[in-house]
């Protein structure tokens, strides 16, 4: 996977997540984060940034029925990229893609939302399904 600046979801991208993944379906989306050496204005680190949007962000995502599942620094790239490694993978389950719509377009993620975006050089986010490897070979 090329890191690269992108931080927000593409229009087109965020509308076809609404009309074509299913509703009512519950979903884990994976946060590939790369961190801004310092913000752009300079008064911080993109990590400390971060840190205060997930601290904000925490109970818009429990009012949704969301939460974080696991959170890591990332230490060192085995295979891929090994010149522009992301610094943190978050995995974050939500109940269904209108609780993540309902948190992301909210009044109150608007007022915290720049954080993520003054915070990061690339915001990665891939959503999942979970399979069962069990019972689907």
């Amino acid at each position: 996977m090329h890191l690269t600046n992108q931080i927000l979801a593409t229009r087109e991208a965020f509308v076809d997540f609404i009309q074509n993944y299913p509703s009512g379906t519950p979903l884990v989306m994976l946060n590939i984060l790369k961190f801004k050496e310092r913000t752009d204005d300079g008064a911080e680190s993109g990590e400390a940034a971060y840190n205060r949007y997930g601290a904000n962000v925490a109970p818009l995502l429990a009012k949704v029925g969301g939460k974080v599942l696991w959170g890591g620094q990332v230490k060192r790239t085995l295979i891929g990229d090994l010149d522009i490694q992301p610094d943190r993978i978050l995995i974050v389950y939500y109940p269904s893609k209108e609780a993540f719509i309902e948190m992301s377009t909210s009044d109150a993620y608007a007022k915290i939302g720049g954080d993520r975006e003054k915070a990061l050089e690339y915001g990665g986010l891939i959503v999942t399904e979970t399979m069962d490897f069990l019972s689907n070979p």
